[in-house]
């Protein structure tokens, strides 16, 4: 199968290529742009194999999108390209409106052409898999609720708005023109590779480096953690098994406060690389609380029973496992994450 996938340079796009590269035979043509959180160097691993084909082209440039389908053919397509940092949404919502909502639609719009040009064997096969938040679905205020595929959507940033747009043209052009498209809603993502601006590789890099490490209010919002390899697993398995129409939600089933994982990463820390700074002697003492952001959520929660009991896929790591893989990957990783801080990834081989 030659798979499409838009995105492929950021985190969990190129988590999703680097295991199918090397756990399956399909092959992948990898679009991106190439923004500042798209590093080829993620793709280091796999980039000599003869599946895989990267093409350096902005999801809103129609006329590069059709060339990419008329001329690469591909079976399916995994749409991951998206701005997708609250804090940079909040502070330039236009960048979001622009790619994930516009992209999304020239994206879809130049799928469909390609599909209904298909003969029917291949037209059969094809499907549009978008990969979306469960952001979405706005702020639990009853510690008992879970979001599932049938919660209303109640965005709170800029961001998760412009996602929130995107699943509906998504489903809009399954109902009106029987496309194939299916839906993925996952929670907060980590593991290698994540851009330092988000919050564990923040912190890590942060603690080692002896810097303080901000906390957003009180820190008492709560997330899911679902490890990014594991999302990547599920993800080709609902583009590959998942039934056409469908909405699938992927989570982690780590509820935990920022707080927590915050401090968890510390206690780790401690234990595997001790402090060598002068001002502290635990990394818990670099905590700094901040001012809350704009419109914060308090709580995400995912209900991934669908797509256990209908499609059978569970996560393999706790967050305790999967914090502690991270955390020396980094650790192993210097290279890289220093590449990405000084900005010479943008030039090494993007």
């Amino acid at each position: 199968m030659n798979i499409l996938i838009t995105g492929g340079a950021g985190f969990i796009g190129s988590a999703v290529i680097r295991h199918i590269i090397n756990n399956t035979d399909h092959s992948i043509v990898n679009m991106d742009k190439l923004t500042y959180a798209g590093n080829l160097e993620s793709l280091a691993s796999i980039k000599n194999s003869d599946r895989y084909t990267f093409e350096k082209v902005d999801i809103c440039n129609t006329v590069e999108v059709a060339r990419i389908f008329n001329y690469y053919q591909p079976d399916t397509v995994m749409h991951l390209a998206a701005e997708s940092h609250v804090d940079r949404s909040i502070d330039s919502p236009s960048e979001f409106i622009q790619t994930n909502i516009i992209g999304t639609y020239i994206l879809l719009e130049q799928a469909r052409y390609y599909w209904s040009s298909l003969e029917v064997d291949k037209k059969d096969r094809f499907r549009f898999h978008y990969v979306s938040t469960d952001e979405v679905y706005g702020d639990l205020e009853d510690a008992n609720d879970l979001f599932t595929e049938s919660t209303p959507y109640a965005p709170s940033s800029p961001y998760s708005a412009t996602k929130a747009s995107s699943d509906h043209l998504v489903r809009a052009w399954q109902r009106t023109f029987k496309f194939p498209t299916l839906i993925t809603n996952c929670s907060n993502n980590y593991g290698p590779y994540q851009f330092p601006e988000k919050l564990i590789p923040l912190v890590i890099i942060n603690a080692l480096e002896g810097k303080k490490l901000p906390i957003y209010g009180d820190g008492k919002q709560i997330r899911d953690w679902l490890y990014v390899d594991d999302h990547a697993i599920a993800l080709l398995h609902v583009t590959l098994t998942g039934v056409i129409g469908e909405t699938y939600n992927i989570g982690g089933y780590n509820e935990i406060q920022n707080i927590e994982v915050v401090k968890m990463i510390c206690s780790i820390l401690d234990r595997v690389i001790p402090s060598n700074h002068n001002n502290i002697n635990k990394y818990e003492e670099l905590i700094s609380y901040v001012s809350d952001r704009a419109g914060h959520d308090t709580r995400y929660a995912i209900d991934a029973t669908k797509i256990s009991n209908e499609l059978g896929w569970m996560p393999n790591e706790t967050f305790e496992s999967g914090i502690y893989k991270t955390i020396h990957w980094y650790l192993n990783n210097k290279v890289w994450y220093d590449s990405v801080k000084d900005g010479s990834y943008k030039y090494a081989g993007n």
